[in-house]
């Protein structure tokens, strides 16, 4: 059993880049659906697909890589609110990630939505991880 399913999606993603492996397979839940949809819209991954037919379901993500270099998309994905220790801000306390360069996964009321989202929106919520 895992007791942190965020970390161990994170870490499975992070794992794979290391790898230079070009597809990752992680079991599937609705906030890891959450998080990957966000990754696409931003250009960190190249592409991924839910597949529901399998026990447990789960999600395949093709990561993302420089056509010429080789380097990965993703530089660095770290989990922020862990289960022992929540991360929370409000809307005007929200962090930068790489002086606005990354983005940060925020869990508020309108949902999952990145700290730039929800500067927008003047939202605060939990703070799950940062992408740069």
């Amino acid at each position: 059993m895992i007791t942190d399913p965020i970390a161990d999606y994170l870490t499975r993603i992070r794992n794979a880049v290391k790898a230079n492996h070009r597809i990752v397979e992680i079991p599937a839940s609705n906030l890891k659906k959450g998080i990957t949809k966000i990754l696409f819209e931003k250009g960190y991954i190249l592409n991924y697909k839910f597949v529901d037919d399998t026990k447990p379901p789960v999600i395949k993500i093709a990561l993302k890589y420089h056509p010429v270099t080789k380097l990965p998309a993703i530089n660095d994905i770290t989990r922020v609110s862990k289960p022992g220790l929540r991360k929370y801000c409000s809307s005007d306390n929200l962090p930068r990630v790489l002086n606005g360069l990354g983005i940060a996964i925020i869990s508020t009321s309108n949902g999952l939505i990145t700290d730039k989202e929800a500067r927008k929106l003047k939202v605060g919520g939990e703070v799950l991880c940062y992408v740069s």
